[in-house]
């Protein structure tokens, strides 16, 4: 196990920078994933760590080591893949045992450390077949245990469950995180995926156009988004927005909504005036937003018209336009017909905040 530091790691490709100027710390036995947008640069970053790209600028640590410098065989890392590259023509066993062959391994060593790992990931019964007869699934822990074998001090992983289906996925999900808790072992995990990311991570680091926009522990990176991007990208459905302009009347200060005014509270109020924040825009998660027939005191209420309705199972995403954009909206019930007349009514302190110009949160 080992803790892995990345100091101002710069890549370039031709005139497009993948990553630019990425610190991140990950600490020893942590479950870190990288999260982002397709193209954000998290599979480059994870690709410098193994040693497949060699980094512009900064350093690469793992444990106290410079590895800048060394070849992938030496990191004594093992990655796990999107697509499972598994030897077609070698039956199970002989896939999980490779690793330790090249190495020299005694037969009985590796005949005992592929039997504990089939148990671990439960393919006993599996050793004996080749590839082509096993299911995705199966061909996916089947790379786990190969990876697992091995005993790196850090294992890597790049979209490893997105070629299951969905049940499978929810289901490999738990198991990876158990694996991981199991084995103490350091992981760096790169998914689009939020809902993995929010499951399965001790800490996220969200990322977007090649650098980290903020890291934190998921209920933290939900709770307290630093910029917009990530206020955007994290929820499902995602936080709604509107842009509105900071009014002063007498020792009051609010956010001219055109719709409604939304009350900034003392302390939020000094920055946005200190600051000389005159344009911003306001959040707010649909989970937080309540439908009503009259408005609520104490409240910011703003009337509007139902749009769309969407059964979702145990739960109903309702659409409504206001200053035309689309504002979703999260209901236990399906009280409200496309048409109908209402309010969406939400607390002064569920909403978020964030300057226009910087998109960073005001807080």
């Amino acid at each position: 196990m080992a803790e892995v530091k990345l100091k101002n790691i710069t890549k370039r490709f031709g005139s497009v920078i993948a990553v630019n100027n990425v610190s991140l710390n990950v600490k020893d036995g942590e479950f870190m994933v990288l999260l982002g947008p397709s193209g954000c640069g998290k599979t480059t970053t994870l690709r410098l760590i193994a040693g497949l790209e060699m980094p512009d600028e900064g350093e690469i640590y793992i444990g106290n080591e410079l590895v800048n410098e060394l070849p992938p065989k030496d990191r004594d890392v093992a990655m796990v893949f999107q697509s499972y590259a598994l030897y077609p023509h070698m039956k199970v066993y002989d896939n999980i045992a490779f690793p330790l062959k090249l190495r020299g391994m005694s037969k009985e060593e590796i005949d005992r450390r592929v039997k504990e790992v089939a148990k671990m990931l439960r393919i006993s019964e599996l050793l004996d077949r080749k590839p082509a007869q096993l299911s995705g699934g199966q061909q996916q822990r089947v790379a786990l245990a190969r990876a697992i074998i091995r005993e790196p001090k850090v294992f890597l992983m790049d979209e490893p469950l997105s070629n299951l289906d969905a049940k499978l996925r929810v289901y490999m999900r738990a198991e990876l995180k158990r694996l991981q808790k199991e084995l103490k072992v350091t992981t760096i995990y790169v998914t689009h995926d939020q809902l993995e990311a929010m499951t399965m991570a001790d800490r996220i680091a969200v990322m977007n156009e090649g650098r980290i926009q903020q890291v934190g522990e998921p209920g933290e990176i939900y709770e307290h988004p630093q910029n917009l991007f990530v206020a955007g990208f994290i929820g499902s459905p995602p936080m709604n927005f509107i842009e509105g302009s900071v009014k002063v009347s007498g020792d009051r200060c609010f956010v001219d909504l055109g719709v409604a005014e939304v009350p900034v509270h003392r302390h939020i109020a000094s920055k946005v005036l200190e600051g000389g924040v005159n344009e911003v825009i306001v959040g707010i998660r649909p989970e937080n937003i309540d439908i009503v027939e009259k408005p609520i005191e104490g409240r910011i209420n703003i009337r509007t018209e139902v749009y769309v309705v969407e059964p979702m199972g145990p739960e109903w995403l309702i659409d409504f336009k206001i200053a035309d954009k689309i504002f979703k909206v999260k209901a236990k019930e399906a009280r409200f017909r496309v048409g109908d007349k209402v309010y969406i009514s939400f607390r002064m302190d569920d909403v978020y905040i964030f300057d226009k110009k910087t998109q960073k949160l005001i807080e």
